[in-house]
């Protein structure tokens, strides 16, 4: 129903209002809504924000975003986590209606005295809404000048239209036929949900033994946690561990996804279930649950989060398929279906059936993530969301969230587009996407675009340059400089970034030619690395990864998702944007990225800077501060940059506050 003064099209709007859009706790977004009413009378609107406990803070007035539009916005900051809600008011302004006449009326000697007197009646009025600490005697005064037929007309009109009393009435203005929409749902959860550097690794591969003639050697929970220092020490947030948990031997896959496997080949960890247990079990070659408690207390002390897969799929040796064969798809023949994506098959792994008995699932599913989150596990990486109901990850996530709403669900979606928009509405905090296969400019450019507006208010992307399954052409065919440019794109566009194990060492090697799976890849076989050597040979990308998450810690503009601004270049593979932040000194913290997309060669271009999105004129020149070289530069609208791969393949400038420092652009 409209009201008075129509408040319509309020955004942001998930699922029409019937899902909560997202934040984090001091992450600003903006609400808009189309506000007019009949005739020329001024309007007027603001929004109302009111945390979990239903209170509700100072409003913030709303300004038309384009003249003429009726679109009004404002920026807005939850503080606190919760279900909060979001209400647009709007209202007459009688005061900016009353200012407009007078304006043309007044210098034209027309009803002069009329005009003054109701401006009077009005700021009389709006005094009595201002609190005496706020200016009220500011209002009364214009009040007594507008009535003080002493002054000329122009004076006691200047009185009133003074900044001061215009500010003083900005902040408590006079509102009639306040009308209100209806109040929408704000998730607010913590930052974690939005800004987070992820490394993936797979535990068995740290202190791994390889000898020949010598059967392999597991590593353990205890060795990995040895990595964890160095993981630390590059800066990431959050150690994702693929499933730790019994692997099958049915079916087991060898090396290289082949279907024949040797006595000591250890399998797909997305192979889940043994004699010695599911989903709640670790696996005896990796230790014991109390040696899982103490990679959970290292990483920890560390400051790191551990992540932990939850993959719904069983080996045929799980001690669900004989406890609840009601969960599993059976074939006309009787046999139990495994898990098939044509032409390729996973024999070694049987898909769930959750239409049987999705309550039974549901329980089961609940019991399971509360095991482990007992055990200090707060993010779940979610494998192949997208191949289950989404009611049940609806009803799954929503109970979990209910009771523990720090809690972290990450969708491993790979898939259209509806599906994984849907996942993310329903609950998924966070999102894989398709950042691994954007790689030109224009793919870029539209695709971050469309994340970073509308989709933020729902969707949250972690943008990994690798996974165990995907190993791009990019990077196969780009080679180190490759690797560095990805990394530079992947730790700025998003505020959450992951690598996959080895990316550091620029491991490119298809199992075949045109295949985007590693030979000897680690789903199937023991991996272990000489990170030492590999360090001391200058191979390893560590030091870059290592600037990087610095960055993103010392920059808050690089910590959010909805300030992604683009800006324009004459050569389409130099790709150039920016991210800037209001910070609580009062200032801004901006970051400009400019990469060459070219592993290739060098290329040059001019990059145009759209400068009031850096909050600046179009005419000025600023200090700029190379945060990945040290070197400071002055730059303005249009900017000369060269960039070669591999000694300098992009630059991240940091705006700087002084304007006297001078530099060549390169």
């Amino acid at each position: 129903m409209i009201g008075r003064i129509p408040v319509l099209d309020l955004r942001p709007l998930v699922d029409c209002g019937r899902r909560p859009a997202k934040a984090v706790v001091g992450e600003a977004f903006q609400v808009s809504a189309t506000v007019f009413r009949e005739g020329h009378d001024a309007v007027a609107a603001n929004v109302v924000l009111r945390d979990a406990a239903g209170r509700s803070g100072p409003w913030t007035p709303m300004r038309e975003l384009a003249p003429g539009t009726d679109r009004w916005g404002a920026d807005v900051t939850p503080t606190a986590e919760g279900r909060w809600t979001y209400t647009v008011e709007a209202w007459s302004d009688p005061v900016n209606t009353w200012r407009h006449t007078a304006r043309i009326k007044i210098p034209a000697g027309i009803d002069t005295d009329l005009v003054l007197a109701e401006g009077a009646a009005l700021h009389e009025r709006a005094a009595a809404g201002v609190p005496k600490k706020d200016g009220r005697a500011l209002v009364l005064e214009a009040v007594d000048a507008l009535r003080d037929d002493k002054r000329g007309a122009d004076q006691r009109l200047t009185a009133a239209l003074s900044a001061q009393v215009v500010e003083v009435l900005e902040r408590f203005p006079l509102r009639e036929l306040v009308s209100a929409s209806r109040p929408l749902a704000l998730q607010v959860e913590r930052k974690r949900a939005l800004f987070g550097s992820w490394y993936e690794f797979f535990p068995r591969s740290e202190g791994a033994v390889l000898k020949e003639g010598v059967p392999p050697r597991s590593g353990t929970l205890r060795t990995a946690a040895e990595r964890l220092p160095a993981i630390a020490a590059m800066g990431f947030d959050v150690v994702y561990l693929p499933p730790i948990h019994p692997i099958g031997t049915a079916f087991r896959k060898g090396p290289n996804n082949s279907l024949t496997a040797g006595p000591y080949d250890v399998g797909s960890p997305w192979a889940i279930g043994s004699a010695a247990g599911g989903h709640d079990a670790v696996h005896p070659d990796l230790g014991t649950l109390d040696d899982f408690d103490a990679f959970v207390a290292r990483a920890r002390q560390l400051r790191l989060e551990v992540a932990l897969d939850f993959a719904l799929q069983c080996s045929p040796d799980h001690p669900w398929v004989k406890q609840h064969p009601e969960w599993f798809a059976h074939r006309i023949d009787g046999s139990i279906a495994y898990a098939e994506n044509p032409p390729k098959k996973y024999q070694d792994i049987y898909p769930l059936a959750f239409d049987t008995d999705m309550q039974g699932l549901t329980r089961e599913t609940l019991r399971v993530l509360r095991h482990w989150m007992e055990h200090g596990v707060r993010i779940f990486r979610v494998d192949n969301p997208h191949t289950k109901p989404v009611v049940f990850w609806e009803r799954v996530i929503a109970e979990i969230n209910r009771t523990d709403p720090d809690v972290i669900f990450l969708a491993e979606a790979f898939t259209r587009p509806a599906m994984m928009h849907t996942l993310a509405t329903i609950g998924f905090q966070q999102s894989y996407t398709y950042f691994t296969w954007r790689n030109t400019r224009d793919e870029l450019t539209g695709y971050l675009t469309q994340l970073s507006e509308d989709a933020a208010s729902y969707m949250r992307p972690n943008l990994f340059v690798n996974t165990p399954d995907i190993l791009n052409a990019y990077l196969r065919q780009g080679g180190r400089p490759a690797f560095e440019v990805r990394a530079v794109l992947a730790a700025t566009l998003s505020p959450t970034w992951g690598v996959y194990s080895g990316f550091e060492l620029c491991e490119n090697t298809p199992v075949r030619e045109g295949s985007e799976e590693y030979l000897n890849s680690e789903k199937y076989e023991l991996r272990p690395r000489d990170w030492a050597r590999a360090e001391a040979e200058g191979r390893s990308l560590a030091p870059l990864i290592t600037r990087l998450n610095r960055l993103r810690r010392r920059h808050p503009a690089l910590q959010y998702l909805r300030n992604l601004r683009f800006h324009g270049s004459d050569n389409d593979a130099i790709i150039a944007y920016s991210k800037r932040v209001p910070t609580q000194e009062g200032a801004h913290d901006t970051v400009l990225v400019v990469v060459n997309l070219d592993p290739h060669h060098t290329r040059e271009a001019t990059v145009s800077l759209n400068m009031p999105d850096l909050g600046l004129e179009w005419h000025e020149t600023f200090p700029v501060r190379d945060e990945l070289t040290g070197e400071t530069y002055q730059w303005g609208r249009d900017n000369y940059v060269r960039l070669e791969p591999g000694s300098r393949p992009a630059h991240l400038l940091s705006l700087r506050p002084s304007s006297t420092i001078g530099g060549s652009p390169n």
